[in-house]
Formats: C-alpha cells, sequence, structure tokens
C-alpha cells in the first residue's frame, strides 16, 4: 500500500475464525466473520447470550489472537505485528469504554482522561487542555476535579467516553456500556457517545444487549452462533428493529 493512501476501513476483518477446545470437541466462537467498518462510522454488535459478540470484540481489541482470518487496522495487519507492538497499537490506536469503566478511582475526572495521554508520553499543554475541553463538550466542565465516587453512573460513563477518545484512536470499542445505567442516562451516554464518533471521525463499535440503543448507529450486525447472519443498513430497517424488539 502506498504510504500516502489512506485506506477505506480503520478495522477490517477477514474470515476470523476463533476456536476453543473442549471435552465434546472444539467450540467455534467465532466462525468466519469478516467485517468492515469506515472512519466516522458507528456500528452496533448484537445477538443473544453466546453468540460471539464480546469474543469478536476482545479480537477487535488485540486482547484475543483469532486461530485463523487476518486484522487489518488502519490497513496494518495485525497478525504480522510482535507482542510488543500489539501492546504499542492497543494503546495508541484503539480506544476502550466497557460497562465497568475501571476508572482510577483516587484520580479525578481529567486526570483520569489525562491518563491516556500520560501513557503514550503525550501529557503536554496542548493534551491538558484537549481533556479538559472534551469533558467539557460532554457536560462534566464543572466535575472536572471530582473523585469517581463523586459522580454519578452516567457521569462516570461519559468520563470512560472521554478517556476512549483523548488520544485520537483510530478505533473506539465500548462493551455494554450502558448497562448499569437507567434508560434515560444511557440514552444520554450513547448519543453523545455517536455525536463524538462522527464529530471526530473514529471508527467505533459497540457491543450491547440493549436494542433500543441502536437508534444512534448507523449500521447494525448481528451475531449467532459465532457467525454475522443479519445487517441492518439503513436507519429505516434500523428503526424498524428496534420497534419491534425494544420490549423483548
Amino acid at each position: 500500500m502506498n504510504a500516502q493512501t489512506q485506506p477505506e476501513f480503520a478495522i477490517e476483518t477477514r474470515v476470523v475464525v476463533k476456536t476453543y477446545p473442549s471435552d465434546f470437541g472444539d467450540i467455534q466462537a467465532v466462525d468466519g466473520v469478516s467485517l468492515q467498518v469506515r472512519p466516522g462510522e458507528f456500528v452496533a454488535l448484537v445477538g443473544p447470550s453466546g453468540s460471539g459478540k464480546t469474543t469478536m470484540l476482545s479480537i477487535l481489541a488485540a486482547l484475543l489472537k483469532p486461530t485463523a482470518g487476518e486484522i487489518y487496522l488502519d490497513g496494518q495487519n495485525m497478525h504480522e505485528l510482535s507482542e510488543n507492538d500489539l501492546v504499542t497499537l492497543r494503546r495508541e490506536k484503539i480506544g476502550f469504554t466497557f460497562q465497568a469503566n475501571n476508572l482510577v478511582p483516587y484520580l479525578t475526572a481529567v486526570e483520569n482522561v489525562e491518563l491516556m495521554l500520560r501513557l503514550n508520553d503525550k501529557l503536554d499543554k496542548a493534551g491538558k487542555l484537549r481533556a479538559r475541553e472534551l469533558l467539557a463538550r460532554l457536560g462534566l466542565g464543572e466535575r472536572l476535579n471530582n473523585l469517581t465516587g463523586q459522580l454519578s453512573g452516567g457521569q462516570q460513563q461519559r468520563v470512560a467516553i472521554a478517556r476512549a477518545l483523548i488520544h485520537n484512536p483510530s478505533l473506539v470499542l465500548a462493551d455494554e456500556p450502558t448497562a448499569s445505567l437507567d434508560t434515560e442516562r444511557a440514552y444520554q451516554v450513547v448519543e453523545t457517545f455517536a455525536g463524538l464518533i462522527h464529530e471526530q471521525q473514529r471508527a467505533g463499535i459497540m457491543v450491547t444487549h440493549d436494542l433500543r440503543m441502536c437508534e444512534f448507529v448507523d449500521r447494525v450486525l448481528q451475531m449467532r452462533d459465532g457467525k454475522l447472519v443479519k445487517e441492518y443498513t439503513d436507519k429505516a430497517s434500523i428503526m424498524k428493529m428496534v420497534r419491534g424488539r425494544a420490549n423483548d
């Protein structure tokens, strides 16, 4: 690939498989999954428990190696990277926000966000200003110096979103980010998250069991038994799915 050419997809997988041995034979947790997400696109990955969506997210995060298949982040084949290079890639190019937001309890909101910059040796004056501006954009301008325990669940999740985005990653992953929130706060968090994905031109993938949250995404990928079985590619079909299953 020409060094000046920007890849079409921020993240791309090609026939990814993850197999686990068991006493009853091999279990295919992920079975031949191929997907692509462009910069600025927010995608939901849905499916019943045991469908393979969380395993797939761990593979995309470079936390779990696939048994077979290839994964490209910004055009770079992850399979070709050493363990040290994978650590660097996760730290610099991937942002995480999970149900358990994993904020550091003895750091303030802004210090939690700045932590990602510190880990990447980029905590300069401009980075500190950006952390404050991002938290203000998320409605936390008055909570910069509050410790984690002084924030509500929704506020903590917004700090986690800021931390996931502060280092300008190519890919942002969210694993059940609203599971511990009430409906109103869940809508607020996902709507804000979607807005930042689009605004900052990141590729975003959210695993969620709450199909109502799919209202804010651009595409929905449905998994079952380790396979991608259906794709919703336009707002009309997504909203039809949300309305039809909102009470499931």
